[in-house]
């Protein structure tokens, strides 16, 4: 019956749509009936009809398997209205400016003075590489966005801009755990310092940082660009986070949920459990210190990096523990600004203010610039 409605013109039809209306008489009585079949290939060739295809970005993605896939994305950024993007423009390019120079600033800081040759340092010296590569991953990006009411990026510009925030992102988490095992070997174990935290070994770690960072990126990203995407391609952030692209797949987020946001939230977990350890061993040392003038220095070592990973910590923790159905969009714009814009400029001006060694290797670099 359906192969024959199929194939039958549709008497009484106007709106030149085969299919669209059907009478069928019963008893003396016509009654419409619409064919489902032939609906569903209304609905699915209406691009064709139209002859426009930005109509697929606005049609659910019904087979996924068969889909047309999107070539890119439409960040909207951080904000709609032009009024605030001239103020926020500059002022995000004020702090990427200072971002760079304060932590390409550290890095030679730490490179020329002598005394500052520390496994400690050697580790910050990492740790302001990791800011600069996280801020420019994504800031250049919000600056555009900025300048325009929206910015197109292809799709393999996602996924590599996806993949490098998630690369600087999981090694900073590292190296902040890193140098909290760096401050335990400083403090608790003060006479094997020296053969704990080897020149040889601090280079091993920061490798093994960085290949656990490469491995964590194409895990994440490579479960989030396994979905289809079919449209729409709009992504209502600033940069392509993990949360608000995996809202655009056309195909159910359960099994790709299942593998990102247990990884990210292993992760954290593992680096924050092993941070307090060790702070809890630094603790329980410094107490056990008679001099107060000790327990003084030890708690300075310690404060800068303590204020690093509250931020960080609490930042990431938030934003990659919690599924994207639960998330809010607009808030995780305002979290992600404070974690990847603030955070790396907050990390040289922190060690700067609170570090006597680095305010008295800088004090001495800026003399020598003087004319004698």
């Amino acid at each position: 019956m359906w192969e024959a409605a199929l194939a039958a013109p549709s008497p009484g039809a106007h709106s030149g749509i085969p299919g669209e209306a059907r009478t069928v008489t019963r008893g003396g009585h016509r009654s419409p009936r619409r064919n489902p079949a032939q609906h569903e290939l209304r609905v699915l060739r209406l691009p064709e009809i139209s002859g426009s295809s930005s109509l697929i970005a606005q049609l659910p993605c019904a087979a996924a398997e068969n889909c047309t896939r999107i070539g890119g994305f439409v960040l909207r950024g951080l904000a709609e209205q032009a009024g605030p993007r001239g103020v926020l423009f500059a002022l995000f390019l004020l702090i990427y400016s200072a971002t760079l120079l304060g932590n390409l600033g550290m890095v030679s800081l730490i490179r020329a003075e002598p005394q500052l040759h520390t496994p400690m340092y050697f580790f910050l010296s990492v740790l302001a590489i990791v800011d600069s590569g996280f801020s420019t991953a994504n800031t250049p990006g919000l600056l555009g966005g900025l300048l325009a009411s929206s910015q197109s990026v292809s799709f393999a510009g996602c996924v590599i801009q996806m993949g490098l925030m998630t690369l600087h992102g999981t090694a900073e988490c590292l190296i902040l755990a890193v140098m909290a095992y760096d401050r335990f070997a400083a403090i608790c174990r003060p006479l094997l310092y020296g053969s704990l935290l080897s020149p040889r070994l601090c280079v091993q770690l920061v490798a093994a940082t960085y290949a656990a960072s490469v491995a964590s990126s194409a895990l994440l990203t490579g479960n989030v660009f396994s979905l289809p995407y079919c449209g729409p391609n709009i992504i209502n952030h600033y940069f392509c986070d993990i949360p608000p692209v995996l809202q655009l797949a056309c195909r159910d987020r359960a099994r790709a949920e299942a593998v990102i946001f247990p990884s990210a939230a292993l992760i954290l977990l593992c680096t924050i459990t092993f941070t307090l350890v060790s702070y809890g061993f630094i603790l329980v040392t410094i107490c056990r210190m008679r001099s107060l003038d000790a327990q003084s220095k030890a708690l300075s070592t310690c404060g800068s990096h303590l204020a690093l990973i509250c931020l960080f910590y609490g930042t990431a923790t938030f934003m990659y523990t919690q599924p994207s159905s639960r998330s809010s969009t607009e808030q995780n714009k305002v979290v992600s600004v404070f974690y990847t814009v603030i955070i790396p400029m907050l990390n040289p001006l922190i060690y700067s203010l609170r570090n006597k060694d680095v305010k008295a290797a800088l004090k001495k670099r800026c003399l020598g610039l003087l004319p004698s």
